[in-house]
């Protein structure tokens, strides 16, 4: 077989060869999602991304004995520290053994899934008076319209840490209650207004689409779906920063600072632009198969921890459909749907529901990284509930592969 144009592409010998494997074992790993394929130059051939297939190689080769297989668990893929909080598994991910999914058909709200992780259903936390307008030295950053979600988010919660006079306080009830009055706040910085006892999810679409009973509905589910997700990126820098014994708001600012990166928050923006680009260019179906064929990736379809399929992804699809399926606009999300299955036989996964919520509804692409946000707090908080309740500091540690001593 002739070699791939696209030097970024090579066939499936060379991927063997790189790997150390069988063809029944590549197209094994291609199947559970650990690598993907296009097609080749001919229709039975299929290429793959050269740095897809570097990536797990070097995986491999650092899971080779104990001290490599060490230095390899703070990868993804291998376990780092033991959680009460969530498990992920193919149907769904599970809150404190309850399903995310069947939490999110039966009406749940962010607030009962906070209570549910927090571990406070007896004593509800949002009983508490609502937080109270803005200070003067926040107001003027919390309501500036201006500012990206974010980043006006981050500038804001350290300075509340300030006006927080128990935030140091170890007494369970104590933390519970702030916790619930930063996730009312984070919320309201996120989408710049005022915080009030409003649910989360009422909060958030009253301030894009008032008088929405569906879109509200939407966000809802949304947001009981991207709670919590284990220990990914933004999780895990909240909890280490947690350990050390630090205040809920600097745990919730490292949550903040993790997601803000292109690898983490940045897939909805890349979901959004890519409905939109395949909006643009008139002809959505032949744009995805053109796409694909490149070696470009397809933001918002698949996801390594669900080869079969996202299920929070499956949910929101379903439910969008329910709402929505009549809209023009949903018509350009099934044409980019099924080319994408057709060519790839990528699912779609929550981020790329995120965006197509948004997108749906005509709304900017921010708006789909400010669901995630103002939902994954509620997971944040209840690691660093969990991991201070541990009194236990997280610290791993290297493998020095620099130049030696003395030389």
């Amino acid at each position: 077989m002739a070699e791939p144009a696209d030097p970024e592409l090579i066939p499936a010998s060379d991927a063997c060869a790189l790997l150390g494997i069988s063809p029944a074992t590549l197209y094994a790993y291609v199947s559970r999602g650990q690598l993907s394929s296009r097609p080749g130059p001919d229709p039975r051939s299929r290429v793959y991304l050269r740095a897809e297939v570097e990536r797990l190689a070097q995986r491999k080769r650092a899971g080779r004995g104990a001290a490599r297989g060490a230095a390899q668990s703070l990868d993804r893929g291998l376990p780092v520290l033991e959680t009460r909080i969530s498990l992920i598994r193919p149907d769904a991910p599970y809150y404190r053994g309850r399903s995310a999914v069947a939490a999110a058909r039966a009406g749940a709200t962010l607030e009962d899934i906070a209570r549910l992780l927090w571990e406070c259903e007896e004593q509800d936390p949002f009983a508490a008076a609502p937080p109270a307008a803005w200070p003067e030295r926040v107001a003027a950053l919390a309501l500036d319209a201006a500012l990206p979600p974010l980043e006006r988010t981050m500038a804001c919660i350290p300075l509340l840490a300030l006006e927080q006079r128990q935030s140091l306080n170890a007494a369970a009830p104590v933390r519970r209650e702030v916790a619930a009055m930063l996730l009312r706040q984070n919320a309201a910085l996120l989408v710049g207004t005022q915080p009030d006892a409003r649910p989360v999810h009422r909060l958030l679409a009253d301030a894009w689409q008032p008088g929405d009973a569906g879109f509200a509905e939407l966000v809802r589910s949304a947001l009981v779906l991207c709670a919590d997700h284990e220990l990914n990126v933004s999780a895990f820098a909240a909890r280490v920063v947690a350990s050390t014994g630090a205040h809920l708001h600097a745990t919730v600012s490292a949550g903040l600072a993790a997601l803000s990166g292109p690898r983490h928050g940045g897939a909805t923006a890349r979901a959004h632009a890519l409905l939109l680009d395949a909006e643009a260019s008139g002809a959505p179906a032949a744009f995805i198969a053109e796409r694909w064929r490149r070696g470009d990736e397809l933001p918002g379809f698949n996801h390594l921890l669900y080869p079969d399929g996202d299920p929070r992804g499956s949910e929101m699809l379903r439910q969008l459909r329910e709402r929505c399926g009549e809209l023009p606009r949903m018509r350009h999300v099934e044409t980019v749907l099924a080319a994408t299955a057709e060519h790839s036989g990528q699912h779609p996964n929550i981020d790329g529901l995120l965006a197509a919520i948004c997108y749906v509804h005509g709304l900017p692409g921010a708006h789909a990284l400010v669901m995630f946000a103002a939902a994954r707090l509620t997971g944040w908080l209840a690691h660093a509930l969990e991991q201070q309740a541990l009194g236990t500091l997280i610290r791993p540690r290297a493998r020095y592969t620099g130049l030696a001593p003395g030389r």
